[in-house]
């Protein structure tokens, strides 16, 4: 007998794997968790029925999520990470020898339990010297950190549970202040195909807070849609500029930092209204 896993995306459309066996299943104390080991993707981690991460295509998110913003800033020191219990952005983080201190603040610690276990590939950077795991409400930790941080990056789940307020203008504000003066964030913002009321509200938000917002996609295939967008927000520097600093990747390069902003005309219609 074949067993099937689908993702419902939308109403109306779904994402199917043909998988070898669940490898853990469990209620949290905040969502459904699951690793599963399909034929297609690999091992998948699946938070409340939605596909966060896989072994096959984990890289495109992780190190579209991670190097715009690394390589935007010159001296990248203290960076965090809220969200990402799976441990890939502090993986692409750790990467740059600039780097003092990466703080990964992560409310499930099920999540860094269950990747450490099954996804050793992706969660390899979490028993680094440099690094420190919280588990804790990222809210809560931004809100009460004042200057600490170079870069913050926002690996947050759909905006359902206890994610909703990881897309507030209250949590941007908290994070501008949580940046020091030349700080500069990145949150993923969704598809623009099926979340383009999500991505224009969290672009004009960022756009109330920062002087400068910008969009940018990658392609991450099992995602909805396959098209994903990530929204940098800047006190000064602009992060479309990339510095150069040389990095192992198997999707970023500099010309896919500089292109990956280079937005088609159906994206920027949605971001016409909120430009000041």
């Amino acid at each position: 007998m074949e067993l099937w896993y689908t993702e419902k995306q939308t109403p109306s459309l779904g994402i199917t794997c043909l998988i070898r066996e669940t490898l853990c299943r469990k209620q949290t104390k905040y969502q459904d968790l699951a690793i599963i080991d399909t034929l297609q993707f690999g091992k998948m981690l699946v938070l409340d029925g939605m596909v966060q991460t896989t072994e096959k295509d984990e890289f495109v998110y992780h190190e579209m999520l991670a190097h715009i913003a690394m390589q935007a800033h010159p001296h990248p020191r203290h960076v965090l990470v809220v969200g990402g219990g799976d441990g890939g952005v502090i993986r692409e983080v750790l990467k740059y020898d600039t780097v003092e201190t990466a703080t990964l603040v992560e409310i499930d610690g099920e999540v860094i339990a269950a990747a450490k276990e099954y996804l050793p590939q992706i969660s390899v950077g979490l028993d680094d010297p440099r690094v420190t795991v919280l588990v804790a409400d990222g809210v809560e930790h931004v809100k009460t950190s004042v200057g600490k941080y170079d870069i913050i990056l926002i690996d947050s789940t759909e905006p359902v549970g206890p994610a909703v307020g990881l897309f507030s203008e209250e949590f941007y504000r908290n994070i501008y202040r949580a940046l020091k003066k030349d700080g500069l964030m990145v949150a993923q913002t969704e598809s623009p195909f099926f979340n383009q009321d999500l991505i224009s509200g969290v672009y004009s938000r960022l756009n109330r807070v920062f002087p400068l917002t910008k969009l940018y996609l990658a392609s991450v295939p099992t995602y909805p849609s396959g098209l994903w967008s990530f929204t940098a927000a800047s006190k000064c520097y602009d992060p479309l500029e990339c510095r150069k600093k040389p990095v192992t990747t198997k999707y970023y390069n500099f010309d896919v930092h500089q292109g990956a902003f280079a937005l088609p005309n159906f994206v920027r219609e949605l971001l016409k209204e909120q430009t000041k």
